[in-house]
């Protein structure tokens, strides 16, 4: 009686572990990644534009023309690509030719 009352358990608790072993890659993947729009409550409060030529300067003083979110320490997109996640929106994706007010200048490569 014990031996099958042994293997009855074994049993059980390998049902229960062959999914967690065996379960598809599917399940895990992320999302992929969502487009900033200006009109998103964080980006009009950061002053995000699509376009640094469209900052309004009255009201961002600080904003130069060459200030662009590729220049920005906060940018994690592929140099040269048009587009590319930003830190500051969770990793929403942002225009490499935009600017919002949290722009840090990235530093320039050692030699």
């Amino acid at each position: 009686m014990m031996n099958s009352r042994r293997h009855f358990l074994f049993k059980i608790a390998a049902s229960a572990a062959a999914p967690a072993l065996f379960c598809n890659r599917v399940f895990a993947q992320t999302p992929p990644p969502v487009k900033l729009e200006e009109s998103d409550p964080v980006a009009t409060a950061l002053g995000y534009k699509e376009d640094t030529a469209k900052v309004d300067a009255a009201k961002y003083p600080m904003h130069t023309a060459e200030q662009k979110c590729d220049g920005c320490a906060l940018y994690t997109g592929a140099v040269g690509a048009a587009s590319g996640p930003c830190s500051v929106f969770g990793g929403k994706i942002v225009t490499a030719g935009g600017w919002c007010v949290t722009f840090a200048k990235k530093p320039e490569p050692a030699k």
